[in-house]
């Protein structure tokens, strides 16, 4: 068997294509939009390798255009969380054994297929499951999964060198072995690359997955799991099912060989799921690792030497890109009463300026939010907020679900810090602004730092040194990624390692090695070349 200590290619982060008019990526796009519109699939789950299906079927629908059918999924039970597991624990020991740089390979590959051939289709898949833009998608389905997949390499190599130092006589080593068990990965409707890097994360530092993606994005997870196998991934390594989260979780969290959970998903849950294994904590063969990143109550602070119109791009950007659907986008803002006029005029004319429709038309800059109980959801908070006499609302205000579920980007103005909207997780283009006494900015920070239980992202916009220097240090509790004028989305892989703190989640840093040392677990090896052959010590002796 040959032997060698391998580099593996530099990562760099996957350039953004503009699909720019007459551009060959727009011309793919267009025609992958158009395959894919003019055909219903049928989605099976992957379980030890084979295509699943069941007598369930559960129609695959753009959030943008309800009546149109792009397909059904086959939905699970009980029997097939198990056979999951069983595959998994099946394919544990030939996964284990395999030598890392092959692994590796596997998911180098699966880079170069989603950046390459597989590109147009999954942003393809994006657009019509989850109703992203064009830019939207591209960011997160080819470009942020691509970079995932590259710079996981590129850490699990740092992490596999990374050694100790050995005294005379002695060589100590540290090798890295998988969880032992299986993992769990839950994955969200948001970002097709978060969905792509929770199993693959944990799979690449040799462990065995079962994967339970949100129902509303299957048609992108099945594109996922495509590329996974035609990389070569090995069958049962990862097992991707299409079941209800009480089910999964009534077979997984009582299972012996049970070994942890990465998860991205709303703060409710993940408390709910924490809760159980520490129910079931007995039960397990040793403690589950629990990585989850969950809610965000994200806030933009403006202090008086702010540039308005740097303020307003970026509030606008942040609250409202993806329909407000990011754990990290703006949903309240601070502004102060000096430049309060300037900024409504202009930010009330951009929001209203915003295009809204289908994904499909690239020249709209949102589109709808992703079912019937989120629209409902946040037409709620506005219906509520209509009634209030501590809120006005200053652009927006309306939605339509009879095509689509399409809500206006709404900006409401409240007199009250701790309204329910400057408080509560909504996950809609809703944004909620309080004005503030300039006079009174250190109270404002404090305000920011005790509002809500949240702590993912924030950012200040600001052109005073000392104004900035003093919000990091009092605001440093308060967002797990903090930003300088500059908004509070957009976190790249390798440069802003993404996850927060408080109600926000565990903080372990997707996009670093972080993320990758939660799913090892360590062995020390110590070897003496002369060892002792006498167990008295010299200073026992008198003479």
């Amino acid at each position: 068997m040959s032997s060698g200590i391998f580099n593996v290619p530099k990562a760099i982060n996957e350039p953004v294509l503009n699909y720019a008019a007459g551009s060959i990526e727009k011309k793919q796009l267009k025609a992958a939009l158009a395959h894919a519109r003019s055909k219903q699939i049928d989605v099976p789950m992957y379980i030890g390798g084979k295509e699943i299906r069941t007598d369930k079927k559960v129609a695959i629908r753009p959030p943008h255009d309800h009546q149109h059918a792009l397909g059904h999924y086959n939905s699970g039970d009980e029997s097939h969380v198990k056979a999951a597991i069983d595959a998994a624990l099946k394919a544990r020991e030939n996964w284990v054994n395999l030598p890392w740089e092959h692994r590796a390979a596997i998911f180098l590959k699966a880079a170069e297929l989603i950046s390459g051939p597989y590109r147009a289709r999954i942003n393809a898949a994006t657009m019509l499951g989850q109703s992203k833009t064009v830019f939207q998608a591209e960011i997160d389905a080819a470009c942020e999964l691509t970079d995932f997949l590259r710079f996981n390499v590129e850490y699990m190599r740092e992490i596999f060198a990374q050694q100790v130092s050995s005294s005379k006589g002695v060589w100590n080593r540290i090798e890295q072995r998988p969880l032992e068990g299986f993992v769990f990965a839950l994955t969200p409707f948001n970002f097709t690359a978060i969905a792509g890097n929770l199993p693959s994360s944990a799979a690449m530092m040799g462990n065995v997955v079962v994967w339970k993606p949100s129902n509303t994005a299957i048609y992108s997870a099945n594109v996922i799991m495509e590329v996974f196998r035609e990389a070569g991934l090995p069958d049962g390594v990862i097992n991707l099912i299409y079941v209800a989260g009480p089910v999964a979780g009534e077979v997984i969290f009582n299972h012996r060989d049970f070994a942890g959970i990465h998860f991205t998903g709303s703060t409710e849950v993940f408390q709910g799921v924490w809760k159980t294994i520490g129910e079931n904590i007995h039960k397990y063969k040793s403690y589950p690792r629990i990585v989850g990143e969950t809610g965000g109550k994200d806030f933009m602070l403006a202090h008086e030497s702010a540039d308005v119109d740097v303020l307003v791009a970026n509030i606008v950007r942040a609250a409202f890109e993806y329909q407000g659907q990011k754990c990290s986008a703006c949903s309240r803002a601070y502004i102060p009463a000096s430049i309060w006029e300037e900024v409504k005029k202009k930010l009330v004319a951009e929001v209203n300026s915003i295009k809204m429709g289908p994904t499909e038309d690239f020249t709209n800059f949102i589109a709808a939010v992703i079912d019937e109980k989120s629209f409902d959801k946040i037409a709620g908070y506005i219906e509520a907020a209509k009634k209030s006499d501590e809120v006005e609302i200053i652009a927006g205000g309306t939605y339509d679900k009879s095509k689509g579920y399409f809500i206006r980007p709404t900006v409401l103005l409240t007199k009250n810090p701790k309204y329910v909207t400057m408080c509560e997780e909504i996950f809609g283009p809703v944004l909620s602004v309080y004005v503030y006494d300039e006079k009174k900015f250190d109270e404002t920070l404090e305000l920011i730092d005790s509002t809500g239980n949240y702590a993912l992202t924030g950012a200040i916009i600001a052109q005073d040194r000392y104004v900035i220097n003093l919000a990091s240090k009092k605001l440093v509790n308060a967002a797990g990624n903090f930003y300088i004028n500059d908004k509070c989305t957009g976190a790249v892989v390798g440069q802003q390692p993404f996850g927060g703190a408080r109600g926000s989640g565990t903080n372990d840093k997707a996009g670093s090695m972080i993320n990758l040392l939660r799913w090892v677990s360590p062995r020390t090896i110590k070897e003496t070349f002369d060892p002792a052959k006498d167990y008295r010590y010299t200073f026992m002796s008198e003479e």
